[in-house]
This record gives structure tokens, sequence and C-alpha cells, in this order.
């Protein structure tokens, strides 16, 4: 496993002023920053969704992959710092695994989460209730 570093960023959403607030720190590999409030579209990921930002950063927004059904999903040419927003709802997660189809998963990105990782070992994601 080589994750370089991992961002804690927590982001609450005021519904008076539509405004984010941000704190660093330290994420763990089960990932537990707090991005959204759960039903909310964020940063171009709807609610529902995981998604995948093409580095270690929201990229203005637009996620290179985008996820919505439960099962695995395969990556192709995929290295590097890459951000993984779990923008699903209830206590849906997701994991990055490093065989293809959902095989040999790590950790567990909870529900309205996300954090950066390095994609270099990772060939599939997978999306659970």
């Amino acid at each position: 496993m080589k994750h370089i570093r991992h961002t804690l960023h927590t982001l609450r959403k005021t519904a008076a002023a539509g405004v984010a607030l941000a704190a660093g720190g330290v994420l763990a590999l089960s990932g537990s920053a707090q991005a959204t409030d759960q039903g909310a579209s964020y940063m171009g990921c709807p609610s529902g969704y995981v998604c995948l930002y093409p580095n270690a950063s929201w990229n203005g927004g637009n996620p290179s992959h985008k996820w919505y059904r439960y099962g695995s999903y395969n990556l192709s040419n995929q290295y590097g710092m890459k951000r993984f927003f779990n923008n699903q709802t209830g206590d849906a997660k997701a994991r990055n695994c490093l065989g293809t189809n959902g095989t040999r998963c790590l950790g567990n990105q909870r529900a309205g989460t996300y954090a950066d990782y390095d994609y270099t070992p990772y060939n599939s994601v997978k999306l659970e209730p």
C-alpha cells in the first residue's frame, strides 16, 4: 500500500449562507473526512454518486469518473494522487481495490467523505450498500 498522503477536510454547508468551511488534518485509510451534507451535489459529484478526480484536488468541480450503482468498476491508466469522493447517502461505502472486478479491496470510504490516494496500485473501485 502506497498511500503517500491522506488529507482530512471537513466541509459543512450552512443552509443560510451556503458557505463551506474547511479544516485540515490527517485522514486514516478508512477515510472519514466529512465532505458534504448527505443528499447534496458537491464539486460536480451528484448526490448518490462516487466520483474520482484526476488529481488530489476538486479539479474545478470536474471529476474524471462518476459511478452510481453498487458493484465494481475496473480502472485503466490511473496513476498518482487522485481525490476519491463518496457522495452516496446513508451507510453506503466505496472502496479502492488492488485487484480487478472489486477484489482485494482496502479501506472503507464512508458516505459523504473523501480522501486523496495514490492510485498507482489500484485496479478497481467497489460501491457497497
